[in-house]
């Protein structure tokens, strides 16, 4: 599956490293920013050894790079790039003084917020537990 980042999902899970390779080696002229394969694949994902829903290799294009030959195209859900993962975050609720705060944070406390301001143990939920995910800051948790 390819766009503007290409999910690899390979017959013969062996082949990872020669087909990782062959993707850097010719990252210029295939526009590859970053290869995702391994190791490094592992730390952000499941193993692909075990899990099938895991891609073997990711590509992440130079940015402004799509792979398709579709004319279809008018939008994309987004990559791995700095643009796709550095987005602006507004929260609203009409019991919150209005600021602004300039703190980094990661679409994944988006969940356990929710389940707090709801009453809701956000423990409960594996990943925030298995990855002590914290609430957004500044929502006087």
């Amino acid at each position: 599956m390819d766009d503007d980042v290409a999910l690899i999902w390979l017959p013969d899970q062996s082949q990872t490293a020669a087909v990782a390779s062959y993707l850097n080696t010719n990252a210029k002229a295939l526009f590859i920013a970053e290869v995702m394969s391994g190791d490094e694949l592992r730390l952000k994902f499941n193993d692909p050894a075990n899990d099938n829903r895991t891609r073997d290799v990711i590509v992440q294009p130079i940015y402004g790079t799509i792979y398709t030959t579709s004319g279809m195209k008018v939008s994309e859900h987004g990559g791995f790039s700095f643009g796709d993962t550095n987005v602006g975050l507004v929260v609203s609720n009409p019991h919150l003084r209005a600021r602004v705060l300039k703190t980094p944070v990661a679409t994944s406390q988006v969940a356990p917020t929710i389940l707090r301001a709801l009453g809701l143990d956000p423990d409960a939920l594996d990943a925030v537990r298995n990855e002590e995910t914290p609430a957004l800051p500044g929502l006087g948790n």
